[in-house]
């Protein structure tokens, strides 16, 4: 296992604190007036999503996580559970709740490959694609003059997902999505 010093506990990276692992969310190091420098980080809890403050000093040594991946493929989701199976091998199914897998499952299509992580032989999440194309299974049509939303209307994604996007967007478009943030990026076709 890797040891890191006590500034190189940058944002999205992964740590173990107390024995279960964490991700870097936020990281700042400075120095108190005469006092030795401090790393200030904001931690997230990968088991429990708990997001809590830490204070890493200069003599402290980090240990870093180390997190498995393999691909799996997303089957469906039926009532708060998401159905994964294996990439290679359809026969080894298994289900994750939709909150352990976070609100980016809801922009992922069925039969998407993703890339599962483990921790100690535990799921702790999913690397989802920064980016994904999906088609408007529905959107209103545009108003003249409509302006008063800000020029945006709520539209339907194919995987059930409503996000808001430009006006000129209609049923049957294919646009992408910002899975981290769940905005409207472009229009593709």
């Amino acid at each position: 296992m890797a040891m890191l010093e006590y500034n190189e506990a940058v944002e999205r990276s992964l740590i173990i604190l107390n024995g279960e692992p964490y991700e870097v969310i936020t990281s700042h190091v400075f120095r108190k007036q005469q006092r030795k420098p401090v790393n200030a980080t904001k931690l997230k809890n990968l088991f429990t999503g708990k997001v809590t403050e830490y204070s890493f000093h200069q003599s402290e040594k980090i240990e870093e996580a180390e997190i498995e991946t393999r691909k799996v493929k997303l089957l469906y989701k039926s009532k708060g559970e998401c159905w994964f199976c294996e990439k290679d091998d359809p026969s080894k199914r298994f289900s994750i709740s939709e909150e352990l897998a976070g609100p980016k499952i809801q922009y992922i299509k069925a039969n998407s490959i993703l890339e599962l992580m483990t921790f100690e032989e535990r799921n702790i999440g999913f690397k989802y694609p920064i980016t994904v194309e999906l088609k408007v299974t529905e959107a209103a049509p545009a108003v003249a003059g409509d302006t008063v939303k800000g020029g945006s209307k709520a539209i339907i994604l194919e995987t059930g997902a409503e996000i808001y996007g430009p006006l000129f967007i209609n049923e049957g478009d294919i646009i992408k999505i910002n899975t981290e943030t769940g905005e409207y990026r472009e229009r593709v076709s």
